[in-house]
């Protein structure tokens, strides 16, 4: 159940119009104009719910479900319940994420700024930016069109962020460059300095870091997460990325395109990541490697070498995942053997 408090509701809207919207197919049968109010889980909808069915796991519940509409894959129409409205569409997620975000758009800035933020001498605010009570806009940053800076953020001097972006609740920005449609979540810290100093003497003696954090367009950055400028070159988050919650990107680290990296992983610095790799959560990443593009990391990796382009990797050293997965069978079979003999 969608909680009305929290969650802007819209709607209602016809099958017809939830087809154009997800590109699915109506099937034969469904009725075009047939209104629904809302989406919820198969387990819980109801005659005015659309839900979806992506996982054949679910397949159990999809035949059980009183949801009054479903988008499926059409492999598996033939096991809807009888009355069940269906949308058919190849990749049933992706559809119903543009369904329910339909029925509950996110909130818009309200382009008020409120008395208790400061703005600092020089800085631009965008038309239709909203800035928040304790927010800070220090001297000379820029911040696009529509955005909206949440309560107690701070935007550094000389900052600047594209349109129609978001930065949360506690957040820090400095030394960066923000683009359009970036979400900033609550507590992220981005532009301090990398951890880079000589330890060939004691006292170890800092090394300025000097670069900055470029974050390209459409990229969201998760909770406490933080990304370190670079020493020299910049640290670069590229377009359409995905940072989970508590990410540490280290100085100098490079994201190409599409890059999805999972809670609490860590990559050191100078470590360059080509489009489309995925690491997953709790994976640490040793400085100065190279990740080609596509390539997967398993969560709890320790990745000590490069990783090649389309390569799936697992473990501590990181190894091809067939072989660590082989390991571990045979360390199973050890332990069993062993623990016969023990008897």
């Amino acid at each position: 159940m969608v909680d009305d408090r929290f969650f802007r509701r819209a709607g209602p809207f016809t099958l017809q119009e939830l087809a154009e919207l997800a590109g699915a197919e109506i099937a034969q049968g469904s009725d075009p104009a047939r209104r629904f109010s809302g989406v919820a889980p198969l387990s819980t909808a109801g005659a005015e719910d659309l839900s979806f069915l992506d996982n054949p796991h679910y397949a159990e519940d999809f035949r059980a479900s009183a949801a009054g509409g479903c988008i499926v894959a059409p492999e598996q129409a033939g096991k809807a319940p009888a009355g069940m409205a269906l949308l058919l569409a190849s990749k049933p997620y992706r559809g119903y994420a543009a369904i329910a975000a339909a029925f509950h758009p996110g909130a818009r800035p309200s382009g008020q700024i409120d008395a208790n933020a400061r703005i600092g001498e020089g800085a631009e605010i965008g038309e239709g930016t909203e800035i928040g009570p304790g927010a800070v806009v220090d001297a000379r940053a820029v911040v696009g069109d529509r955005c909206w800076i949440a309560a107690n953020a701070v935007i550094g001097p000389g900052v600047v962020i594209g349109d129609d972006s978001v930065v949360g609740a506690g957040a820090t920005l400095s030394h960066c460059l923000i683009g359009a449609r970036v979400n900033v979540h609550p507590g992220v810290r981005i532009g301090q300095r990398g951890f880079g100093f000589d330890m060939s003497d004691f006292p170890f003696r800092d090394v300025p870091q000097l670069g900055r954090v470029i974050v390209e367009d459409d990229v969201e950055i998760g909770a406490n997460t933080t990304i370190d400028r670079g020493a020299g070159p910049d640290t670069v988050i590229g377009a359409g990325c995905k940072l989970d919650n508590l990410v540490q990107i280290g100085h100098n680290v490079r994201l190409g395109r599409g890059c999805v990296v999972v809670a609490q992983a860590g990559i050191a610095g100078s470590t360059v990541i080509e489009d489309f790799v995925a690491i997953g959560g709790q994976a640490g990443l040793n400085g100065h490697l190279r990740v080609g593009k596509g390539a997967q990391i398993a969560a709890q990796s320790g990745v000590a070498r490069d990783v090649q382009p389309g390569e799936r990797v697992a473990g501590t050293p990181a190894m091809p995942a067939k072989q660590f997965f082989r390991l571990v069978g045979i360390w199973h079979r050890l332990l069993k053997t062993k623990g016969t003999k023990d008897e």
